[in-house]
């Protein structure tokens, strides 16, 4: 049986879009990662986040692309780096991540509903 949440508990989290502006390798993880640096607009800022997308992704294919990211969880150590979003995604079928993004060019900032 599915156990159900209530809208307000879909309110507490907080899910943004931005722009990714800086992608970089990194390879000294257990598993391999892209350090994002993800534009938020003005009142969010730029934030980092560690994500195992080298599978799919190219460092370079990230830059000025939107993704949607949850801005309100507590920062992460992940190695050397401070995870300061969670970028979302959908599993391919190898299970690696595809990640969220708007069809169309949004406000970065802009929370889901």
């Amino acid at each position: 049986m599915k156990k159900y949440i209530g809208f307000e508990d879909f309110q507490k989290i907080d899910i943004r879009v931005g722009t990714i502006i800086k992608a970089e390798e990194n390879n000294n993880l257990k598993k391999p990662s892209i350090i994002l640096n993800i534009d938020f607009g003005k009142d969010i800022g730029i934030k980092k986040s560690s994500a195992q997308l080298k599978m799919n992704y190219k460092s370079t294919e990230l830059i000025n692309k939107q993704v949607a990211a949850v801005i309100n969880f507590e920062p992460k150590q992940i190695g050397n780096l401070i995870s300061e979003v969670l970028v979302l995604g959908f599993p391919d079928e190898a299970k690696e991540p595809i990640l969220i993004s708007p069809d169309f060019r949004v406000s970065n900032g802009g929370k889901l509903y």
